[in-house]
């Protein structure tokens, strides 16, 4: 009982902190950095969130490099990237998937562009089943993609920025990484894993002194890009889903404010207030999927609400 008092005061009282904090950067803006110059790797950069921040980053005159298992789609984000008059973008097909090409290509980046200095694994799949429904290739899938392929770019790109102690790792999770939803176990289960991975080395490098190197966890409710077309939100006052412009843009401005921790909405970590506050299940929902039994992505309609009740 009083390690459980314990560990939620330290909640709270951090909770108080970073709601002090963000209400002084209301007040006074957090100057930005320069990213111009810097190499900057996004993974699923063939489309969506993806390609969205592979435009901002050439407009901020970064070098660009570019990320995904589509070579079409991959042509066209390079193409659309490369009509900024002084872009410098570099196109990679490569499955995040498999270790042994995220290595071979790492090595490829390394030798005709450069150490990557900011590294954004932004590459994600999605189920959208009930987990008794999800086949084990498509489980194995999630925490390939969603999670191992972080660890694999980590052990691929870190060891330069440490020794230059300079760099930038951003991880996109999800709210999905902080409150488990009905209809996406997998998924979330991965996300909630590379949330986890992502702070571990965070901690890891804060430990080792490299304060060069600075992290930025990004967790947004769901996103109306590919991954889910045709979801609705049950409550789009409280939980809106993020039109992907927006997201871009609050994830570009924190990374430039060297930002550690970004969930949007905001009403998201309310939530996870009261998620040590009240029992979880009055916040998920026990019986209904998140999410359609339809595959994710397919142009369903559905509505999507933080009880995962489906209209």
């Amino acid at each position: 009982m009083h390690t459980d008092f314990s560990d939620l005061a330290t909640f709270l009282g951090k909770f108080f902190h970073y709601f002090v904090e963000s209400l002084l950067f209301h007040i006074i803006p957090k100057p930005k950095k320069n990213v111009a110059g810097e190499i900057v790797l996004i993974t699923g950069a063939g489309s969506g969130l993806g390609r969205l921040l592979a435009l901002k980053f050439v407009r901020l005159g970064a070098i660009v490099v570019l990320w995904d298992i589509n070579q079409e789609n991959l042509a066209e984000t390079c193409r659309v990237a490369k009509e900024h008059s002084s872009a410098r973008v570099y196109g990679y097909t490569c499955d995040c998937s498999k270790k042994q090409e995220i290595y071979k290509v790492a090595k490829q980046v390394k030798k005709e562009v450069g150490d990557v200095t900011i590294l954004i694994n932004n590459a994600g799949v999605v189920t959208g089943k009930q987990f008794l429904e999800t086949s084990d290739e498509h489980v194995g899938k999630s925490f390939l993609v969603n999670c191992f392929s972080h660890i694999w770019t980590y052990i691929a790109f870190l060891p330069s920025m440490i020794a230059n102690n300079h760099g930038h790792l951003v991880c996109i999770s999800s709210a999905a990484g902080q409150i488990g939803m009905n209809g996406l176990a997998d998924y979330s289960a991965s996300k909630f894993a590379s949330f986890g991975f992502a702070e571990s080395i965070y901690f890891e490098l804060r430990h080792l002194k490299k304060h060069g190197i600075k992290t930025t966890i990004v967790c947004p409710y769901f996103i109306k890009t590919g991954m889910f077309n045709g979801c609705l939100s049950k409550y789009p006052t409280l939980l809106p889903i993020l039109e992907p412009e927006y997201a871009a843009s609050k994830i570009i401005k924190a990374i430039l404010e060297n930002q550690v921790y970004l969930i949007t909405p905001k009403s998201i970590a309310i939530a996870l207030v009261l998620k040590h506050l009240k029992n979880i299940e009055q916040l998920t929902g026990r019986r209904k999927s998140a999410v359609s039994p339809k595959k994710v992505g397919s142009g369903a309609r559905r509505e999507i609400g933080s009880d995962g009740e489906r209209n």
